[in-house]
């Protein structure tokens, strides 16, 4: 659910500020603890944040915010625009300025501490990657040509090649396009090449953000089966920020209700779908 300015639910004469939005949020959240983030990954974290205050320049945007999620499984951060959604996102890759608190992830069946890596580190030795929103192909480079880029850290051109045609090979639309200019390609196919780029390195953590934007409505089931198909048959980690909450959280296996830059809610994904509260803020219902 988009909102840049006034927010919709209900009637059609049902209209409120984004301010309002996310004041009425605050007055939902309810204190969550780790035993809860715990539970619910079920198991061994993959990457957890504890206690992160991060944001840009001097202005702090997360204040003590922390996150679980397991190998395999897929969560989906909402919220109202300004919430910190993307800000966690881009803290996880090293976007932003750490003020205090730790991000850590699974290497080699041991949690090392990623913090203050950097984003080519992060996705080379601790397998996260970041699937940027819409528009951040190269328009003038062919669909192979892009998919090379994605392999920039492989220090052998011929291993980025052979990483390219895996993904080729997975991925036959594309294939049949690898000769195209980019800036062809529809905004599915976009989408899928954005997708794939990031998949050349073999992530195990997906940081996907807004991947419904800018896309007709026909285009947006298919990205969210590639995704699907990442994470239930290859066993990816996907951590979400979805301006369409309710398709966000229809995916995800967990969600987190962020409200000015703190966690509000947590829960399976379903549990949320049925809140009422977040339905009436946030699911247009």
């Amino acid at each position: 659910m988009s909102m840049s300015g006034e927010a919709r639910f209900g009637g059609v004469d049902s209209v409120i500020s984004v301010d309002e939005v996310a004041r009425q949020a605050q007055a939902i959240a309810r204190e969550v603890g780790i035993d809860q983030l715990d539970a619910l990954v079920g198991g061994k974290p993959c990457l957890v944040i504890e206690d992160l205050h991060a944001g840009y320049g001097q202005m702090e945007i997360l204040h003590g915010f922390n996150l679980r999620v397991g190998r395999g499984q897929s969560l989906c951060l909402i919220g109202p625009n300004g919430a910190g959604k993307s800000t966690v996102l881009h803290s996880i890759f090293g976007f932003t300025r750490i003020f205090s608190g730790t991000i850590s992830a699974e290497r080699d069946g041991r949690m090392v501490d990623v913090t203050r890596m950097a984003s080519n580190d992060k996705l080379r030795s601790a397998g996260i990657a970041y699937i940027l929103q819409d528009k951040s192909v190269f328009p003038g480079m062919t669909v192979e040509e892009n998919l090379w880029m994605g392999a920039y850290l492989m220090e052998d051109p011929a291993d980025a090649r052979r990483a390219a045609e895996r993904v080729f090979d997975k991925y036959p639309r594309l294939a049949a396009r690898r000769k195209h200019l980019a800036k062809v390609l529809s905004g599915g196919e976009r989408r899928l090449l954005e997708i794939s780029r990031a998949l050349v390195m073999d992530p195990q953590v997906l940081l996907v953000d807004e991947p419904s934007i800018g896309l007709e409505p026909r285009f947006i089931d298919a990205v969210f089966e590639i995704l699907d198909d990442l994470q239930r048959k290859e066993g990816k980690t996907i951590i979400m920020v979805e301006q369409n909450a309710k398709k966000g959280l229809e995916f995800a296996d967990i969600g987190y209700v962020l409200v000015s830059g703190s966690l509000a809610l947590a829960g399976k994904a379903r549990e949320l779908l049925d809140d009422p509260d977040v339905g009436r803020l946030f699911l247009g219902g």
